[in-house]
């Protein structure tokens, strides 16, 4: 349906990297979220009521809540899709992912509020009445859930939408929900046994659950977080590709919203050669990421000698030192300065967050290794700690 409706209401709806469609996208998903949410709400609330299930009247609140989740969703989309202004030049592309905090906040809200009502019936048992409508509702309102779950995940991937994601979450979270709600109904049925009150709790549990994932997934972003590995690979093989580039590090990612993300990078580049033909170099670099990965991009150029024979070989011995040190240690902008007693060797090296040594112990270990390795090296060391996984 959600293919049918793309292809009716949004103009150029393959074009998933342009904003206007990206919002249309969404505004569109929000939509058919309310009306199926809303109708699943009258129809379990109903259902409910027929039947006298705290666990079915928890549900269809459920889904009026997933309703307002959906409009939430609509808003951020159109939010985020403004563009930027004197005081967010970055853009708004960060409201989506309120939205989806949002969403999560409330899927956790209504976790907590089924879990006491759930409390409340075990506490006053009573086994719900049995019908074919309410089967056929219950029916009904899984194989939705799983529709909506398999669309917002579907869509969730073509726009690259967080706020999509935490919403086939918490659709997955309901299917389950609701499933658990019909096995309750049915046990009522055939052994007269009240469990509605325990399955509401599991729902509960299950929702709660959902909303928590949803959170972290979400405020991930907000806070500042690692970019995907494959993303990482993508610039690696763009950068590296080009003959003047020797290497690359301290990169780091900076995600405005969806669309709106900013790389800042070092090259290594040979220090002999005219430095105007790396600038063009290093600009059409630049261009290129723009254009394959859709990204603002600034490289800072680091000048490294590459036909010294000298430099070449010390700094290999110096590699071999560290990786004796820890396998898992990197090291960039090597460089070497010799004097009339003593040869300062220059380098950052990388470790990962949380690692076994401090960056003092760590720079000590190193600097012992390679005096070891020849008394008149000095090592001037600095740590470094990478922004990507």
């Amino acid at each position: 349906m959600i293919t049918i409706l793309s292809r009716l209401f949004i103009k150029d709806y393959k074009n998933t990297n342009d904003s206007a469609v990206r919002t249309a996208y969404g505004v569109l998903c929000g939509a058919v979220g309310i009306f199926i949410n809303v109708v699943l709400f009258l129809i379990k609330f109903i259902a409910g009521s027929i039947s006298g299930s705290i666990a079915i009247t928890a549900d269809a609140f459920n889904n009026l809540s997933d309703a307002g989740s959906s409009f939430i969703t609509m808003i951020g989309f159109k939010l985020g899709s403004q563009k930027p202004d004197p005081e967010h030049p970055f853009g708004h592309g960060r409201m989506e992912y309120l939205s989806g905090l949002a969403v999560s906040i409330l899927v956790i809200l209504m976790g907590v509020e089924l879990f006491k009502s759930s409390v409340d019936k075990i506490i006053h048992p009573s086994v719900p009445e049995y019908s074919v409508i309410v089967l056929a509702i219950l029916l009904v309102s899984i194989f939705s859930k799983i529709y909506m779950a398999f669309y917002n995940t579907k869509v969730g991937k073509k726009i690259d939408s967080m706020a999509m994601a935490a919403t086939a979450k918490d659709s997955l979270s309901d299917t389950v929900a609701t499933t658990v709600v019909l096995i309750s109904m049915i046990v009522g049925y055939f052994f007269n046994i009240p469990i509605d009150g325990y399955c509401g709790v599991l729902v509960a549990i299950l929702i709660f659950i959902a909303g928590i994932t949803s959170v972290k997934d979400t405020i991930g972003p907000l806070l500042g977080q690692p970019p995907e590995e494959e993303f990482v690979k993508e610039i690696e093989e763009i950068v590296e590709g080009h003959e003047i580039v020797k290497g690359m590090h301290d990169l780091i990612v900076h995600d405005y919203g969806p669309g709106r993300v900013m790389i800042s990078l070092h090259a290594e580049v040979p220090c002999d050669e005219d430095v105007l033909h790396i600038h063009d170099e290093i600009d059409c670099i630049e261009e290129e990421l723009r254009e394959k990965l859709n990204c603002e991009a600034v490289i800072h150029m680091d000048p490294i000698a590459t036909n010294d024979a000298e430099v070449n070989d010390v700094k290999k011995d110096v590699e071999n030192v560290i990786l004796d040190v820890d396998d898992v240690l990197k090291f960039h902008d090597f460089r070497m300065v010799k004097g009339e007693t003593h040869t300062n060797l220059i380098f950052d090296v990388v470790a990962p967050f949380k690692y076994k040594m401090s960056d003092e112990e760590l720079k000590k270990t190193i600097f012992a290794a390679i005096n070891n390795m020849n008394e008149k090296y000095i090592s001037v060391i600095h740590v470094d700690h990478s922004y990507t996984r």
